[in-house]
């Protein structure tokens, strides 16, 4: 009888292991992407997120965050609709963020900075669903449950920011961290994937090369965001509203 070699059984049972853990079908792999820890404990009011938008860094004319925002959520992925017109699309594609140009009628002076949804302490929009699926996290995170959303765009209509998508086509591609179907209203979430898997920033603020962009706690006294706000002048859209709104600006 031969005798077995151990170490190549051994490297051969390690082999086919990984082999299985890849190969779902002839030619079909799945490809393995090392990752922060996912979340194991409940979201918690413990932290609130926010971002802080320096707009004397703002390039006028930069869309990298936007182009970002597209990438990481998958927006670049959804095509124009056949027949479509080319005004007609750009006033119907999601946007998650806005680059928008705003001027003081006082001084004249004009100032081009990226508008998103505010993630209000209070959110409008979470008061009018009626079927609850608008709703803000513990967190502070306002985000839309694409299960429960009956596509009534109530929320659309509630946001001073105007802020929320509407899918008005049929999806043929889409990620997994940000699924979407016709019939439902979306809005940035903050990257919130990132958020439950351990990571630290968002897809703008990565993307910012001019550091306008600055995302974290602003429960954390000792955070960079929590640190800037004390040091600058800030202010939020539509603070008459008094929303408490989790996304500050300066510079403007």
């Amino acid at each position: 009888m031969q005798k077995v070699d151990q170490k190549r059984r051994d490297f051969v049972s390690v082999a086919a292991k990984a082999t299985a853990a890849t190969v779902v079908a002839p030619g079909v792999f799945l490809q393995s992407v090392a990752q922060a820890a996912p979340r194991a404990e409940p979201v918690t009011d413990d932290v609130r997120y926010g971002l802080l938008i320096d707009t004397t860094k703002c390039a006028d004319g930069c869309n990298d965050c936007v182009a970002a925002c597209d990438q990481e959520n998958g927006i670049d992925q959804l095509l124009k609709p056949e027949g479509a017109s080319d005004a007609l699309w750009e006033q119907q594609k999601p946007r998650w963020i806005r680059k928008v140009k705003v001027q003081d009628n006082l001084t004249g002076k004009q100032t081009d900075m990226p508008v998103m949804c505010q993630h209000c302490e209070h959110p409008p929009c979470v008061d009018v669903c009626p079927t609850g699926a608008s709703f803000r996290r513990e967190d502070g995170i306002v985000m839309v449950d694409r299960h429960t959303c009956i596509g009534c765009r109530y929320c659309m209509m509630a946001c001073p920011y105007k802020a929320r998508s509407f899918i008005h086509e049929n999806v043929q591609s889409k990620t997994t961290v940000a699924p979407r179907g016709k019939g439902c209203v979306e809005s940035c979430n903050l990257c919130v994937h990132r958020r439950d898997n351990g990571e630290k920033s968002t897809a703008c603020q990565d993307a910012c090369s001019e550091g306008a962009i600055l995302f974290g706690d602003l429960k954390d006294p000792d955070s960079k965001i929590s640190m800037a706000l004390a040091e600058k002048s800030t202010v939020q859209l539509r603070a008459d509203l008094k929303l408490n709104t989790g996304v500050r600006y300066s510079g403007i």
